[in-house]
């Protein structure tokens, strides 16, 4: 019973075998069917893409929409926050308005031209005491400057080593008519009182001092001054004459020297006048020879030497008549001594020039 034979088994074998090719048959079916179904997904994938595309680019739409409304309103805002601030502020109901009035006096906060009291006290307060600060500095620096210097001889007298020459009458042409007095009345009443601190009486109250000699002071509180009279000098002290020879046609031109405090001319000064012209003109000195005696010098200022007078020398023209109507230029120096009287920057040291035109 159980042997069988070999065909059976055979046939046996065969059959199980032939039973996977009948399942093998629908498989094109199956494919074609998975396929359609892609296909279908594909397309509906296809149509779902544009929309979700189109629904991104609606909600970048609207974001830039949104944005751009945000950017209109906040500059809305602004124009309005502008308008604000320019228009100007309600005052609070109940309240007056401001007038100009208020700008000098404000009744409701006090304030007087913009400040409070409490202000304007801080602020005079800071300058009283800024001004008084500067005024000490002022006073601080001039007193210290006063300090180095002296009140009788000043501290630099380096401008002028040498003195200047000036006359009287006071004028750098002298032009008058000898036969008509009132052409020269005002150069000799010039020179009368220009003569009144000389007058004798006036100087012999004054010391008599060595003559040729200088008079060294330094070391008195009070200086003493020499004597100078008037009647020294002659024919032109107006006491013999009171014309001063401007009657005669002869004038006199009196000169002195400019006071230098400190001065010791070294040497014999004196007045030395020429004419510059070619024919010489005649010259009378007073004191004879024109000295200036050493006697008056030094100079010590006007606060220790208060009555102290110059020596003079006197001039007198003695015009012959060729010399009327023409005019005579006088040039005069100081010479004998160290004191400069050649400095062609300075023509006035130590010389004076004029002019005297004399007319019958």
């Amino acid at each position: 019973m159980s042997s069988s034979t070999p065909e059976q088994n055979q046939d046996q074998n065969l059959e199980p075998k032939q039973e996977p090719d009948q399942d093998q048959e629908p498989k094109p079916e199956t494919n074609q069917s998975v396929k359609e179904e892609e296909k279908a997904e594909e397309t509906e994938k296809k149509k779902e893409e544009p929309k979700e595309e189109t629904k991104e680019a609606k909600k970048e739409e609207t974001k830039e929409a949104k944005k751009e409304e945000t950017k209109e309103a906040k500059k809305e805002e602004t124009k309005e926050a502008k308008k604000e601030e320019n228009k100007p502020k309600d005052e609070p109901k109940g309240e007056p308005k401001g007038t100009w009035r208020d700008s000098i006096y404000n009744p409701r906060t006090g304030e007087f031209m913009g400040r409070t009291a409490r202000s304007w006290g801080l602020i005079l307060l800071f300058y009283f005491v800024f001004y008084a600060f500067l005024a000490g500095m002022f006073c601080l620096t001039m007193w210290v400057m006063l300090q180095t210097l002296d009140e009788n001889i000043p501290t630099y007298q380096d401008r002028v080593p040498s003195p200047g020459l000036v006359i009287r009458p006071h004028a750098a042409e002298i032009s008058f008519n000898r036969s008509d007095p009132t052409n020269y009345n005002q150069y000799t009443q010039h020179l009368h009182n220009f003569l009144q601190n000389y007058n004798d009486s006036v100087q012999e109250r004054n010391d008599l001092c060595l003559v040729g000699e200088y008079t060294d002071q330094d070391a008195e509180p009070v200086k003493k001054v020499c004597q100078f009279k008037r009647s020294l000098l002659r024919q032109c002290s107006g006491l013999s004459d009171s014309s001063f020879g401007y009657a005669e046609g002869k004038p006199c031109i009196i000169i002195k020297m400019n006071r230098v405090i400190g001065l010791k001319p070294q040497g014999d000064p004196f007045i030395n006048c020429t004419a510059k012209k070619n024919s010489p003109l005649q010259i009378r000195y007073f004191p004879s020879e024109g000295r200036l005696d050493k006697m008056f010098f030094p100079y010590y200022g006007k606060n220790t030497h208060a009555d102290y007078v110059q020596p003079l020398v006197a001039v007198q023209l003695l015009l012959s008549k060729e010399d009327l109507n023409v005019e005579q230029t006088v040039e005069c120096r100081v010479e004998g001594s160290n004191l400069r009287n050649n400095d062609e920057r300075d023509k006035a040291l130590g010389r004076v020039t004029f002019r005297v035109l004399v007319s019958e």
